[in-house]
């Protein structure tokens, strides 16, 4: 009874309550000094993820798909251009640009082995992959680190390679897609065409 009366009187205490009260916070400010870092510090580490990858899909037509998914704004096509905004780009464009957003995900245009991801010069940021028979596409101006492909990986058509970045010979973020044929650079809308995906 008396130990009853004890614990009476200190939960009226002032006192007591504020004690109480501090010890519940600093044991909140400890569990989330600890769960915080333990789940924010992953993430960071981890660096962009591929921010259309559980939202869209690209269209795939008989194992070949677009490598982007959705709608895109195009500038600049196959052969000649102006370049008189860029010293450093050529007026002979080797590929197809094509752009959504920084950070859009880029995906494999078709099946095959992945034959070069990371720093590749003009292209910056860049993924090649060897589809069978002398061909290749290219992927340029990937934002760094965002590569989820490496050099000998199996893709199929429609798999994540990395996001849209601007590296490289880039003014402005996009995609640089490039189809070659036993190592020269083709147009890549009739040959996207012919497998059922018309470049727009």
């Amino acid at each position: 009874m008396a130990q009853h009366m004890l614990l009476l009187a200190a939960a009226r205490s002032k006192t007591v309550r504020r004690l109480v009260g501090a010890a519940v916070g600093l044991f909140l400010m400890l569990i989330l000094g600890i769960v915080f870092p333990l789940v924010a510090v992953p993430a960071v580490i981890a660096g962009p993820s591929l921010v259309n990858a559980d939202v869209a899909r690209p269209t795939v037509v008989g194992g070949w798909a677009y490598p982007l998914a959705g709608s895109y704004f195009t500038s600049d096509g196959f052969g000649w251009r102006s370049v008189d905004d860029c010293s450093y780009c050529s007026s002979d464009h080797r590929g197809y640009d094509m752009s959504q957003e920084c950070g859009a995900t880029i995906y494999a245009a078709g099946p095959g082995t992945v034959i070069r991801a990371g720093a590749w010069g003009t292209f910056g940021n860049a993924v090649q992959i060897d589809h069978g028979g002398g061909v290749t596409t290219i992927y340029g101006h990937m934002l760094w680190g965002s590569l989820s492909v490496e050099s000998g990986m199996k893709v199929a058509a429609g798999i994540p390679l990395g996001l849209e970045g601007r590296t490289g010979a880039s003014t402005a973020c996009h995609l640089h897609f490039e189809v070659r044929v036993g190592d020269v650079a083709i147009d890549p809308e009739p040959f996207m065409a012919e497998r059922g995906l018309p470049l727009r």
